[in-house]
């Protein structure tokens, strides 16, 4: 097996594909580097002096700058490497020619036909709160239709946002629910408000405009007279039950829409998992589909790849805003733009965020970008969008989902075990991660680490995918994980 991993021919450093001691001498174009520390698998050493100021450069791109001078051999990490991010930049367009030859398969998958046009991959009974006041009774409802039924796609979704907000955080509460009430992954919903909150239900029902009257109920808990639970019971049945009678049909791949985010990366994450998803985004877009990129402030450092594959000028235009405007979240709240590792990253050999963007955006693969989302968007545009949203796992991954994504592809070398309310799929950067943690991980991309085939392992995970499209459980849905998060913003009254 491989023991270190140049990415690009540009590089002044490599991945170390398995632990490498102090001593330990690797081949690195044509000629011998000796390690002069222990440094752990997915970090990195450098392959020549690197002298103090000078960029560090990974994938091709700097990554940072030394802090010191550092000799070939050095384990570069966090301690050694400082950000070259700082404050707003201006950019130009500088389009890149994009030209893929992926074949459109015409294939299909089993989906479910709503009235408004949309299709599902799921058939599930939702219900869903307008103010975290309520959350109780919502549970209680969940769990008494499930013991009456013995099924299991009868959801809760509680959260606490509803009330005590103002301007854009609450309408960032309500953008999200209302994307909730329009999702096809739902075959019924029971909105269940109190009557004295923020967001008031008659004025959110209005807001979410056009919907089904069959299938979606709206009930205002103290406008009820007596038990709400005994209430609501009987709506709730009979949205269960009309379930019931609805059924999958093949659907082409152009309706399928896949939402792309990555937590807990490591050092292999923009080896094998990330650039898994990138291969996989670039088929379903060849297929008519779908892809959504999220995760803004870990695009800083990588962000003009994306903005040179932007389809037109206007669509630049909004990436530039799109990264600027959460730059200057950043900024308006003190905090510096490039602080963004976590521990977790560090331990797993990601030193600086422009590391971290470089392989998180290969995600997305190479197709050029059609749409630009803000915060509670729903998509228009089929084919590669980028979506505002942070980086944060959970309130990303429900932000993709209420986009309108099908399913949350989710790569991970740390480890995770939650779900949106949506499948979200951990696909694991690393063997070990998939080995030590079944129970969690859904796909390995840590084969591609060991010597299999991109291409190969691209192929079987499309048809994994394929299978969850079709109905196949995810591990999160297994284990019952599954949970929305707002993005809060502003002042909490």
């Amino acid at each position: 097996m491989t023991q270190v991993l140049k990415i690009n021919p540009a590089d002044n450093v490599v991945v170390a594909i398995q632990p490498q001691s102090a001593g330990a001498v690797f081949e690195v174009d044509g000629r011998s580097v000796t390690v002069l520390e222990d440094v752990p698998a997915g970090h990195k050493i450098a392959i020549c002096d690197i002298k103090k100021d000078e960029n560090v450069i990974k994938y091709g791109f700097p990554i940072g700058h030394a802090k010191e001078d550092k000799p070939a051999g050095s384990w570069m990490n966090e301690n050694n490497i400082k950000t070259n991010l700082a404050g707003l930049l201006e950019y130009s367009y500088n389009p890149k020619d994009v030209v893929l030859t992926i074949p459109d398969e015409k294939r299909t998958f089993m989906g479910y036909r709503r009235k408004d046009g949309q299709v599902g991959i799921r058939n599930e009974v939702w219900i869903i709160p307008t103010v975290g006041c309520v959350n109780g009774i919502v549970n209680k409802l969940a769990e008494r239709l499930r013991e009456e039924t013995g099924a299991t796609n009868i959801v809760a979704f509680p959260h606490n946002y509803g009330c005590s907000q103002l301007g854009d955080d609450h309408e960032n509460t309500k953008k999200i629910l209302r994307d909730m009430v329009h999702h096809p992954n739902a075959g019924a919903i029971l909105v269940v408000g109190l009557g004295c909150e923020n967001n008031q239900p008659d004025v959110f029902e209005q807001f979410c405009g056009e919907y089904d009257h069959d299938r979606i109920k709206f009930v205002v808990s103290q406008k009820i007279e007596g038990d709400e639970v005994e209430y609501c019971m009987p709506i709730l049945r009979d949205l269960y039950l009309k379930t019931t009678k609805d059924r999958r049909e093949p659907c082409p791949m152009s309706e399928l829409r896949v939402g792309l985010k990555c937590g807990g990366s490591d050092g292999f994450s923009g080896i094998t998992a990330n650039p898994l998803l990138g291969v996989f985004s670039d088929w379903l877009v060849a297929q008519g589909g779908t892809t959504v990129l999220t995760e803004v402030p870990e695009m800083f450092g990588a962000e003009t790849i994306l903005m040179d594959r932007c389809a037109n000028k206007e669509l630049f235009d909004q990436t530039v805003s799109l990264i600027n405007n959460f730059k200057d979240y950043f900024l308006s709240h003190g905090e510096p733009v490039g602080e963004n590792p976590s521990p977790g990253n560090k331990a797993g050999g990601i030193s600086t965020l422009e590391d971290k963007a470089l392989g998180c955006t290969q995600k997305c693969g190479k197709s050029l970008v059609r749409g630009v989302m803000e915060y509670g968007d729903r998509l228009e545009t089929k084919g590669l969008n980028l979506l505002s949203a942070p980086g944060n796992d959970l309130v990303a991954a429900t932000a993709l989902a209420s986009c309108g994504c099908h399913i949350v592809l989710f790569t991970t070398g740390r480890g995770t075990p939650f779900g949106t309310y949506v499948p979200t799929m951990k696909v694991s950067t690393n063997s070990n991660l998939f080995k030590n943690k079944p129970q969690w991980i859904d796909f390995n991309a840590g084969v591609i680490a060991e010597g299999e085939k991109m291409d190969d392992v691209a192929q079987r995970f499309t048809e994994y995918v394929l299978a969850v499209a079709n109905g196949q459980e995810t591990n999160n849905e297994k284990n019952g994980y599954r949970e929305i998060a707002i993005f809060k913003t502003g002042v909490t009254l």
